[in-house]
């Protein structure tokens, strides 16, 4: 029943937006030389939408991991809580959403090589007087659903009475501004990115969470995750990886990762 209850969601989710980029017209997933991959766009600066374009980070360097192994991608939105049963229905090849590679996830999906390293940090109001995450306790906490920063919470025995999940993070900070919550935590690189857009907010104590993100691939695609490999140590041979911190972080490349680093060896045990 669990199984079949995934796969009803998958399906429900296949008249999401599906954009290509490159792909010939009529071009299918069926062709070795095309995937459809599943994103997020709710996740500054990795993925977002604006007036029917979607940009960001994972979005670009896919596109550009794709250019470097001779594939087209066609891209479909959907929410995040959706993106791996699409991938086990086989509805999508593969997913940019800042995934972070956790061995639960392992059993479902398949990841590529790590290509960020990131984290959970704690977002509060100025003047607030949290000053870490002991100082949340009889706090209201606004994360976004089915991510690490539930289970952080969970796994440290945070009272789900004070724990708000929402779809999007956009909505998480929005309870943040309006004192709908005290406190918001999020992977760190999404967390900054808020608050050099408003100086109402700070981040308080140090990362909670050292973890990675990783494409996710669909286990009926066996051979994809070899490619994706290949053409994302081509970008990172060519510059072009090192050139998309520029463009979505300033050039700051704390989140970088050097070399191959298999999933295996940084996987988030849960």
């Amino acid at each position: 029943m669990k199984n079949r209850s995934l796969i009803a969601l998958a399906a429900s989710l296949a008249s999401g937006l599906i954009l290509s980029f490159g792909a010939p017209s009529g071009a299918m997933a069926a062709d070795s030389a095309s995937i459809v991959v599943g994103a997020d766009t709710t996740f500054p600066p990795f993925e977002s939408e604006t007036n029917g374009e979607v940009t960001g980070f994972d979005i670009d360097m896919i596109k550009a991991i794709a250019k470097a192994e001779n594939m087209t991608v066609s891209l479909k939105t959907l929410p995040f809580n959706g993106i791996i049963p699409s991938l086990q229905a086989g509805s999508i090849d593969a997913a940019v959403a800042g995934i972070t590679i956790k061995t639960s996830r392992m059993q479902n999906v398949d990841f590529s090589d790590a290509y960020y390293k990131s984290g959970l940090s704690i977002l509060v109001k100025k003047g607030s007087g949290i000053k870490g995450f002991d100082d949340l306790k009889g706090h209201v906490v606004a994360t976004k659903k089915a991510t690490s920063s539930v289970d952080y919470l969970t796994d440290h025995k945070f009272s789900s009475d004070y724990i708000k999940q929402f779809q999007s993070i956009d909505a998480a900070y929005q309870a943040l501004e309006t004192g709908g919550a005290d406190a918001v935590i999020f992977d760190n690189p999404v967390n900054i990115d808020f608050k050099t857009k408003h100086d109402d907010v700070m981040t308080v104590g140090p990362l909670l969470t050292g973890e990675y993100y990783g494409i996710a691939v669909s286990k009926k695609k066996p051979d994809l995750v070899a490619k994706l490999n290949d053409g994302l140590a081509k970008i990172k041979a060519s510059g072009e990886y090192k050139k998309l911190f520029e463009t979505y972080f300033g050039g700051d490349l704390s989140g970088a990762v050097e070399g191959s680093v298999k999933p295996t060896d940084v996987a988030v045990k849960d």
